[in-house]
């Protein structure tokens, strides 16, 4: 009979114990799935942590959404996304997680959930795979524009050989980053952050233009998008222009809002901590993904530009089942760190009662820009963000300049924009 030492056993303990650990452990990188409208849904979903230090988060090309808790009990996973009021739970069984991923404001609820440990992919030829980077339109037909009066959007695409990442551009913001791979002859690309999941297939066609199929989201379809320079060649509608979309019923008129703090406190347009400043007012809902978007830049712009005399005020409407706790709002505000004020205005039907002086005001978020004289400067429909790439950094410009400019008028002075 072979003979181990005190050491020896002692060792064998702990590498057995750590072994147990590893096994156990949650730690590291998932391939999960949900499945909405009979579409199964791919996402990247990394969890790090421990006990109270557990955390998840969600990967869609460079964007991350995080956890506000995680928690682990008895083989029962529970990660919540409480300002989209997401919570994804799961069984832990045999080294997989099987669950569901619920939404409580009805867009996935109920989802089937599963995960798996993430194994890397066969790599591709670069050789086999068709270019598609770059930016494209898909125009509507004829006489049949979206349900804002748009004629066409835009699709960016990001490609590093066989990997690929897409975005729809709308006059209200995009979609989101989609990411994927090319296979079986076209790139299958997915997203999900805690909402609006949704998978896209993006075929390259002989004549040059691309078929994009979406499905699993409310714009399911086909589509077909062009390069922009074939889209002129052929006369085809341009996207809207963010900046003229949405305008001010009397640019001479002050821009007026009355409405409730998250405490109750109510405030207007002519509260000392407006008066007098240069106002970004925000036009938004927290059960609206681009106002997800917008809320992190408008959190840098605060920063930077309130100490110059900046305010940022939200015009906050939320689903009457959520007015009386605003739970989604504050779960928000927190994960965010938003600093700048929110009112909260009713429910998004009443949005047009409430902020009567835009006209075609048609898209969450929308931004006015307001004057040291509390005159409306010009508003930025929706809220191109980070996936929306060259797009964004015009937006950014366009914020930061207009701001700026903004606040080094004395307030006396009329714009070129409201003179003409």
């Amino acid at each position: 009979m072979r003979k181990f030492s005190k050491s020896g056993v002692a060792l064998a303990a702990v590498l057995t114990c750590a072994s147990a650990f590893a096994a156990d452990s949650l730690e590291g990188r998932w391939d999960a799935t949900l499945s909405v409208k009979n579409t199964v849904i791919p996402f990247r979903l990394d969890i790090s942590g421990s006990g109270a230090d557990l955390k998840g988060t969600l990967y869609n090309g460079d964007e991350k959404e995080f956890t506000t808790s995680a928690k682990l009990k008895n083989d029962k996973l529970v990660l919540d996304f409480a300002h989209y009021l997401t919570t994804i739970t799961a069984t832990v069984k045999d080294g997989q997680l099987t669950g569901k991923v619920e939404q409580r404001n009805g867009e996935v609820g109920g989802s089937a959930f599963q995960a798996t440990r993430y194994v890397a992919p066969p790599a591709l030829s670069a050789a086999s795979v068709p270019s598609i980077d770059g930016v494209w339109e898909i125009p509507f037909e004829v006489g049949k524009e979206s349900p804002k009066g748009e004629k066409a959007w835009r699709l960016i695409v990001k490609q590093q050989g066989a990997e690929a990442s897409a975005a729809i551009l709308r006059v209200d913001g995009d979609t989101g980053a989609l990411t994927g791979t090319f296979h079986d002859g076209k790139f299958v690309l997915s997203h999900f952050d805690g909402s609006r999941p949704g998978l896209m297939q993006i075929t390259a066609l002989p004549d040059g233009t691309l078929q994009v199929v979406q499905s699993g989201s409310n714009r399911n379809g086909k589509l077909i998008a062009y390069r922009a320079e074939v889209a002129r060649a052929k006369g085809l509608p341009e996207p809207s222009n963010y900046a003229t979309h949405t305008t001010a019923r009397d640019p001479h008129e002050v821009f007026t809002y009355k409405m409730p703090d998250v405490d109750g406190k109510l405030l207007s347009n002519d509260d000392p901590k407006f008066k007098g400043k240069v106002v970004l007012a925000i036009v938004t809902g927290t059960w609206c993904p681009n106002c997800h978007d917008e809320a992190q830049y408008l959190v840098e712009l605060y920063k930077k530009y309130r100490d110059q005399g900046l305010e940022i005020v939200a015009l906050d409407f939320e689903e009457p089942e959520q007015q009386d706790s605003l739970a989604r709002v504050h779960a928000f505000t927190k994960q965010y760190g938003v600093e700048y004020t929110y009112l909260i205005g009713g429910a998004p039907a009443e949005m047009w009662e409430k902020v009567p002086q835009l006209v075609n005001l048609n898209t969450w978020p929308a931004t006015v820009f307001i004057r040291r004289d509390g005159r409306v400067d010009h508003i930025h429909a929706g809220f191109a963000a980070p996936a929306s790439g060259e797009f964004n950094d015009q937006l950014k410009k366009e914020f930061t300049s207009t701001i700026e400019r903004l606040l080094a008028d004395n307030g006396k002075a009329v714009t070129a924009s409201i003179s003409q």
